[in-house]
C-alpha cells in the first residue's frame, strides 16, 4: 500500500499532497489514494511513458532530477509536523523511502532514483548516471532531528530526565559544600581556570577572522580575473596556489598555535582557538575548491564574465553552520529570537552540566587514586568507573554543539538546512554512525577528501581513499586534543585509526539486526570511558609529577606510567 501511495504521490503532488491543509490528518492523506485506483493505474502508465522518454538514448536529465528531488524533499519537510503526531519512530526512514520511490524512473523493471544517481556506488546500472562532482551537496530547508522528535511526548520526557539529573547534581554539590564547609560554596574554580585568559582568545579569534575574510578572497579574486588575461595560466595559477598554501599553513596554521603556546592558555581556551583554527582552514579550502572549477569552466567557454562571489556571500559563508560553500542557501522567512535565546541557554546549561560531572564524579575518582604504580588493575578500575561520566559527556557535547549551538547560529542567519546530524543513535553499523554523527564535518570529508582522492587517483582505490580520510580525521582530532591538553598521548588516534577503521569494515551497513545497535552502543561507551580514563590519568600525572628540566621525549612519553601520585 505504501509503494502504491508513494507512486501516486509522485505523479499527483499538486492534488494529493496539499501542504497548506494543516487540519487534514496523515491517515486521510494516505487513504485518499485507495479511492482512486483507476486514476492511479493511468498515472502509472503516464509516469512510465515519461520515464521512457527521459531514458531515451541512455541519458537522464540530471538537472530535472535535482530540481525534482529538491521540490519533493521540501514538500516532505513541510509535511513532517503533520506526520509527527501520528508517527513516533523511524520517521526519517519513511520520508527518505517516500522520496526515493516518488522520483523513481521505470527502466524495464529497474528503478533508478535520484538518490541512486548521487550515492548509489553499488548500483552498476546507475554508475554512469551519477551527478558530476560540481553538483555536490544539495541544501534544502529542513529542521533538525531533535526539534522534530521533541514534539513527541515520549522523547521530550527523556530530555526532562536529563534536566532532573542536572538539578540533582546541583543539589548534591550544594549539600556537600554546606555539610563540609558549613556554608554554601558557589565558586567555580575548575570552570574559571579552564576558560581563563578569554581576552587573548577574543583578539586571537578576531585576527584569524579578519585574515580569513581578506586574504583568501583577495587571492582568489586576483587569480580569477587574471586567469582569463594571462598568457601563462599554469604559472599564474601556481603562484596564487603557493601563496594560498603559505597562508593556510603559516597564518592560520602556525599563528594560532604560537599564541596558544606563548601565552600558555588553559585547556578550554586552547580548545576554542584550535577548533576555530581548524574551522577557518576548512572554510577557506571549501571556498576555493568550489569556485576554482567555475572559473576554469568560464575560461574554457570563453565567457566574458568572471564568476567571482561577492564579499557578502563569502562573509555569510564564514558564519553559516556548514563547511560546504554555496553562493546562496535556503533561507527561512524570519528569525525566532526566542528560539535563539533558548538554544544559547541550553548551551550554557550543558556547560554547567559538564562542570558538575567533572566536579562530582571525575575529580573525586582521579584524586582518590592511591599511591600505587600504573598497573592493569588500576587501569581496569579506572575505565569502568569512567563509563558513566564518559557517556554523559558524550551526550552533552553532542547536544550542546551539534544541536543547540549550530541551530542558534542557523536561526540568526535564517539558514534553512538544519540537518547537522541524523539519527546516529539508531545506527547498527559504524559506517552509518560515522555518516550521521556529525553531518557537517562528514560532508567536508566526503566531498573534499574522499571524492577528490578518487577523482585524482582512480575509483578502484576506494579502500585507500577511505584509509586516507580516516588518517586525516584521526590526525586532526589528535592534534586538537594534544594542543588543548598540552601533552601528546595518542590514545584517540589509536582508537580512531585502528579500532574505528576496523569496526567500519566489520560492523558495516549489512548489519541490520538490533543486536548490532547494542554492540555499537557498548563499544561507544567503552571507547569514551577509555579516552576519559587515559587522558585524565595523564593530566593528573603531569600536574603532580612535574619534571625540572624536561626534554622533548618527556613531552611525548606518558607520565602516568611511571608517576606515583602524591597528594
Amino acid at each position: 500500500m505504501v509503494n502504491r501511495s508513494a507512486w501516486f504521490l509522485s505523479c499527483w503532488t499538486s492534488d494529493s499532497m496539499v501542504v497548506g491543509e494543516e487540519k487534514m490528518s496523515v491517515r486521510k492523506r494516505l487513504s485518499k489514494s485507495s479511492n482512486h485506483a483507476e486514476e492511479e493505474e493511468e498515472d502509472q502508465r503516464d509516469c512510465a511513458e515519461e520515464s521512457q522518454e527521459a531514458l531515451s538514448n541512455g541519458r537522464v536529465d540530471l538537472k530535472q532530477l535535482i530540481s525534482k528531488k529538491i521540490k519533493l524533499t521540501a514538500e516532505a519537510e513541510e509535511l513532517k509536523p503533520f506526520f509527527m503526531k501520528e508517527v513516533g519512530s523511524h520517521f526519517d526512514d519513511f520520508v527518505t523511502n517516500l522520496i526515493e520511490k516518488s522520483t523513481s524512473l521505470d527502466n524495464g523493471g529497474c528503478a533508478l532514483t535520484s538518490f541512486s544517481i548521487f550515492e548509489g556506488d553499488n548500483n552498476h546500472r546507475a554508475k554512469d548516471l551519477r551527478a558530476p562532482p560540481e553538483h555536490g551537496k544539495i541544501f534544502v530547508t529542513r529542521r533538525s532531528v531533535l526539534d522534530e522528535l521533541f514534539e513527541v511526548d515520549h522523547i521530550r520526557t527523556i530530555y526532562h530526565m536529563f534536566i532532573a539529573l542536572l538539578i540533582l547534581f546541583i543539589l548534591s554539590t550544594l549539600a556537600v559544600d554546606y555539610i563540609d564547609e558549613g556554608r554554601l560554596v558557589l565558586e567555580f574554580n575548575l570552570m574559571s581556570y579552564a576558560f581563563g585568559k578569554l581576552t587573548v582568545v577574543l583578539w586571537t579569534w578576531l585576527t584569524m577572522f579578519l585574515c580569513t575574510l581578506t586574504v583568501p578572497y583577495f587571492l582568489f579574486q586576483r587569480w580569477a580575473r587574471g586567469y582569463h588575461r594571462t598568457s601563462h595560466p599554469v604559472v599564474h595559477s601556481f603562484i596564487h596556489c603557493f601563496l594560498f598554501v603559505v597562508f593556510q599553513i603559516g597564518v592560520l596554521g602556525l599563528g594560532p598555535l604560537y599564541v596558544v603556546l606563548a601565552y600558555t592558555l588553559p585547556p578550554a581556551s586552547r580548545c576554542i582557538v584550535i577548533l576555530e583554527q581548524i574551522r577557518f582552514i576548512m572554510k577557506t579550502h571549501s571556498f576555493v575548491r568550489e569556485n576554482v572549477p567555475r572559473v576554469l569552466n568560464s575560461a574554457k567557454e570563453k565567457s566574458s564574465t568572471v564568476p567571482v562571489p561577492t564579499v557578502n556571500q563569502y562573509l555569510y559563508f564564514l558564519f553559516a553552520p556548514t563547511l560546504i560553500y554555496r553562493d546562496s542557501y535556503p533561507r527561512t522567512p524570519t528569525v525566532r529570537w526566542g528560539y535563539v535565546t533558548m538554544q544559547f541557554a541550553q548551551v550554557f546549561g550543558c556547560l554547567f552540566y559538564v562542570y558538575y560531572v567533572f566536579e562530582r564524579i571525575c575529580t573525586p575518582l582521579f584524586r582518590n587514586i592511591k599511591q600505587e604504580p600504573f598497573s592493569a588493575r588500576v587501569l581496569i578500575l579506572c575505565i569502568f568507573n569512567s563509563i558513566l561520566p564518559g557517556a554523559l559527556i558524550l551526550f552533552l557535547t553532542f547536544f550542546a554543539f551539534l544541536h543547540c549551538w549550530l541551530n542558534a547560529f542557523a536561526e540568526m542567519l535564517r539558514f534553512g538546512d538544519r540537518m547537522f546530524y541524523k539519527d546516529w543513535w539508531n545506527s547498527t553499523s559504524y559506517s552509518n554512525y560515522y555518516r550521521t554523527w556529525n553531518v557537517v564535518v562528514h560532508d567536508w570529508l566526503y566531498y573534499y577528501a574522499y571524492k577528490d582522492f578518487l577523482w585524482f587517483f582512480t575509483k578502484r582505490l576506494r579502500a585507500v581513499a577511505m584509509l586516507a580520510v580516516f588518517a586525516v580525521s584521526a590526525t586532526v582530532h589528535e592534534y586538537a586534543l594534544a594542543v588543548s591538553l598540552s601533552f601528546f598521548y595518542p590514545v584517540l588516534f589509536v582508537l580512531f585509526m585502528f579500532f574505528g577503521m576496523a569496526f567500519n569494515f566489520i560492523v558495516n551497513d549489512s548489519r541490520k539486526r538490533p543486536i548490532w545497535n547494542v554492540l555499537m552502543w557498548t563499544s561507544l561507551f567503552a571507547g569514551n570511558a577509555v579516552l576519559l580514563c587515559f587522558y585524565s590519568q595523564e593530566w593528573y600525572a603531569r600536574q603532580h609529577c612535574p619534571l625540572k628540566n624536561p626534554t622533548f621525549l618527556d613531552y611525548i612519553r606518558p607520565r602516568s606510567w611511571t608517576c606515583r601520585y602524591v597528594f
